[in-house]
């Protein structure tokens, strides 16, 4: 079955380089062109995701997240998520790669088929890295106004959270 799957590229491509072809259209100047546009947009976009980088660096390193890991703590306490978890869900809708740093270590720590791994299992595969997203998103096209994304977003990130810990209840334990 593997050799079948190294072959889905390389043939989606052919039938997209074969269709240009039979349209009669200039399939590497189409190209070109959207390669072009991609390069701004990631020139447009890199200051944005250079501050979310850096911001996220510095609640990391400067000891921010363990501040607002207990700020939270009485929250999470009331809905039964493990504390251990917390920096995990406050980073995730942040970093994917701060989230996906955290998740490991909660893994090394707990181990993957403990309560807390797999209450952050469930966490990492039911939340997005929102902030992340909105300022890709919204940056590439100028968006500055976000109106209820933010809120709408935010608000499912939260319901995952929780229903991270009480799906492992139910179904795991």
């Amino acid at each position: 079955m593997n050799g079948f799957t190294d072959y889905i590229l390389p043939f989606i491509v052919v039938i997209i380089v074969g269709f240009g072809a039979i349209k009669g259209l200039n399939v590497f100047d189409i190209f070109l062109d959207g390669a072009k546009s991609g390069f701004k947009t990631v020139l447009g976009i890199t200051p944005a995701l250079i501050a979310l980088i850096v911001g996220v660096n510095m609640l990391k390193n400067s000891g921010g997240l363990e501040v607002i890991t207990n700020l939270f703590s009485p929250i999470c306490n009331f809905f039964k998520i493990p504390e251990e978890v917390t920096p995990l869900a406050i980073l995730s809708p942040i970093s994917g790669s701060g989230a996906i740093s955290m998740f490991e270590t909660i893994l090394k720590e707990h181990g993957p088929d403990s309560f807390v791994g797999r209450c952050a299992s469930i966490m990492m595969g039911s939340t997005e890295t929102t902030f992340y997203a909105i300022t890709l998103y919204y940056g590439s096209c100028n968006i500055k106004n976000t109106r209820h994304t933010l809120p709408s977003a935010i608000c499912a990130d939260l319901v995952s959270f929780i229903f991270s810990s009480i799906a492992v209840k139910i179904f795991l334990y």
